[in-house]
């Protein structure tokens, strides 16, 4: 039985296919058994192991087999294997573990095809069609701190992952439009500005300080609390004056939020928490007529199992809280935009509330009980940023470092350290430029990816702008010095990449084949345990890959010039793959 010998793009999916079979010829009445292929630790003994020898043993050994033990469970999945041009070789060692040596013909016939096809060839196949992913989700009236970097760092390569993935992605910036808040805003515009009008972005000044402002008269002034706390009434009931001078806020706040965004190259689309308002009461009244809202102290709640507190939807003066927001806004992308996979992207302090609105949902049936079965929601956590002392990020002046001012001395520095190596005369002032916002917002970017996303990292320049060790400018540096010795070689690459054959005789040029080779099933899995650092880690890998390969093998002027011509080209192409999802800029020359 000849098996599919085409490169799928998934080397451990295509695998634990053949051991699909293998298992169904083997054990035939243990049908529910699912094949456990994965990538060799160490590659000494092969290159992928199938692990169901023992556990298989342990369901029937008790049922009258005719098998002695797991070696021999071993040898007869081996023996029912189907052949395939993909394996060399299958080898039973210890108690049942089977390991699997691919075919270096193979693996470099699957490398051409990729070479003539293109990378999203290799793009991993997911079982979700659509996916809202919400993220960054700054404050009106409020800056961007290096909290909401992390998150639309994070939320932008999940997007982008998916994105990949042929996954439709509808990217959501849930910004804090709405509350009690905007009332003394909305009143301190209007004593500062009684034409409303005319107020421009250069007359507020800077957003934060009349934030400041106005927070300060509101904790001081009984006369300007009141007159706030009705204007948020108004406001919420429709007023066309007090809408205007809203919406007047919003639009300055956005047009500082745009300033990081076109930096960071990230598309958002807004759905604000008004957006959500003209739902919330008809989605309360749902859940009601489902039994779950109760009355507590005057406000509406819902009980549920595991939790000491109640989650209130409804406040004791009548207004809506954040609970009711997200209740809303799930039941919105559910119903209306039809998501299958809803994933949220805020810090780990805020893994109650999500925990709470989800088996809310959960209990109205909105999701199933099961959380890995779809339609599906996941909080995507993440840990603070430090400063070096180990303590919040912050300026000299305790306030949150502005992300504006962040990313712009992540360039500078950039632009410096390229100008002493000498940069500024051997390129135009438009390259300098470009290359050194390339490297310094992508060392911004990977210095947070690279992390577990859960932990708290530290924020150090020096560090994230090192060419030395697991940091973008290392990496960059890497991909240019791989587009430099193919420029070197003086071949027309596109042209080789149609007619060239590509050989994995060196161990070296093996091992990196292998890695190559891996990228799907490494999207794949950053993918659905929702990790961009597995995405980072694999991206290192392949450049320390490369370095060893580059070492050892020589490239311009040997017998085997177009070979790793082509091997060089094809490591240049996912370590592109790699910065497109990380959402950095590469850059092909240093």
């Amino acid at each position: 039985m000849a098996a599919n010998e085409e490169f799928t793009g998934n080397l451990k999916r295509q695998l634990a296919k053949l051991f699909d079979v293998s298992l169904k010829l083997t054990v035939p009445d243990e049908p529910s058994v699912e094949p456990l292929v994965a990538a060799s630790a160490l590659g000494k003994f092969g290159d992928y192991q199938c692990n169901n020898a023992m556990g298989l043993w342990s369901i029937i050994k008790g049922k009258g087999t005719q098998f002695k033990g797991p070696p021999a469970v071993g040898q007869a999945l081996v023996k029912s294997l189907p052949t395939s041009e993909m394996v060399e070789s299958c080898s039973v060692a210890g108690p049942g573990f089977i390991n699997v040596v691919l075919s270096a013909k193979w693996m470099a016939k699957s490398i051409e095809n990729m070479l003539i096809n293109g990378v999203d060839t290799w793009a991993p196949t997911l079982s979700v069609k659509r996916a809202v992913v919400d993220f960054s989700s700054p404050n009106i009236a409020k800056e961007m701190h290096v909290g909401h970097l992390r998150s639309t760092i994070i939320g932008d390569t999940l997007a982008r992952m998916l994105e990949y993935s042929n996954v439709e992605v509808l990217r959501r910036n849930h910004v804090g439009d709405w509350g009690t808040q905007f009332g003394m805003l909305i009143e301190y515009l209007f004593e500062k500005f009684p034409d409303t009008d005319s107020v421009t972005e250069t007359a507020i000044g800077d957003l934060q300080v009349f934030y400041k402002a106005s927070k300060h008269k509101f904790d001081l002034d009984e006369d300007f609390k009141e007159r706030a706390q009705q204007a948020v009434v108004r406001l919420q009931g429709g007023d066309p004056v007090y809408r205007k001078a809203w919406a007047k806020i919003c639009d300055i706040s956005r047009t500082e939020f745009a300033k990081v965004y076109q930096r960071l190259r990230v598309e958002l689309e807004e759905k604000g928490e008004s957006f959500y308002n003209p739902y919330i009461a008809k989605v309360i009244e749902e859940l009601n007529s489902k039994g779950l809202v109760e009355e507590s102290e005057g406000a509406r709640v819902i009980f549920l199992e595991g939790f000491d507190i109640p989650l209130m939807v409804v406040k004791s003066d009548g207004g809506f809280n954040y609970a009711s927001t997200d209740l809303t806004a799930l039941w919105y992308r559910l119903n209306e935009e039809k998501a299958e996979w809803i994933i949220y992207v805020t810090d780990v302090g805020q893994q109650q509330h999500f925990n709470m609105f989800f088996k809310a949902a959960r209990k109205a049936g909105w999701l199933p009980d099961n959380d890995k079965t779809y339609p599906r929601v996941n909080h995507v956590g993440f840990g603070l940023v430090l400063g070096e002392d180990g303590k919040r990020f912050r300026t000299r002046a305790t306030d949150v470092v502005r992300l504006v001012d962040l990313l712009d001395e992540a360039k500078t520095r950039s632009k410096l350290a390229l100008i002493e190596r000498g940069k500024d005369k051997e390129w135009t002032p438009e390259e300098l430029d470009q290359t050194a916002e390339a490297v310094g917002y992508g060392a911004v970017k990977y210095a947070d990816l690279k992390n577990n996303r859960l932990t708290n990292y530290t924020f150090s320049f020096d560090q994230m702008l090192n060419d030395k060790g697991n940091t973008a400018v290392y990496l960059l540096y890497a991909h240019a010095r791989i587009c430099s010795i193919i420029r070197k070689s003086g071949k027309d690459i596109d042209e080789l990449r149609k007619t060239g054959k590509l050989a994995l005789d060196h161990a070296d040029e093996r091992a990196l084949g292998l890695h190559l080779l891996r990228f799907a099933e490494t999207v794949e899995e950053a993918c659905t345990n929702l990790l961009p650092s597995v995405l980072c880690e694999y991206l290192y890998n392949l450049s320390e890959h490369y370095t060893r390969f580059y070492s050892n093998c020589q490239v311009n002027g040997s017998p085997e010039e177009t070979s790793r011509l082509l091997l060089c080209e094809a490591t240049a192409i996912v370590m592109r793959k790699c910065f497109h999802l990380l959402g950095i800029t590469p850059v092909y020359k240093i």
